[in-house]
């Protein structure tokens, strides 16, 4: 298939900027679901070690950007 080989590259530079993108997209959403399955709350990967992750947040601010500057937990305590 043209385009995809470096030889055609080299013939076309134009197609670089796209597989630039592309390529730095593919990383981008590797990195986020990484990201979603080692630190979201609702992932636990080892029950005998933390049996109630979503403990260790009731706490702490989960959010990326919030304008209020202590967010409190409307999480209900299970017993």
């Amino acid at each position: 298939m043209q385009g995809m080989g470096l030889e055609s590259i080299k013939k076309n530079p134009a197609l670089i900027p796209l597989y630039v993108c592309v390529g730095l997209g593919m990383v981008g959403a590797a990195l986020y679901t990484l990201r979603l399955a080692t630190r979201n709350p609702d992932v636990s990967w080892s029950k005998k070690g933390n049996p109630e992750p979503w403990e260790a947040y009731r706490e702490k601010q989960y959010k990326f950007y919030t304008t209020r500057e202590k967010m409190e937990s409307k999480a209900p305590k299970y017993e």
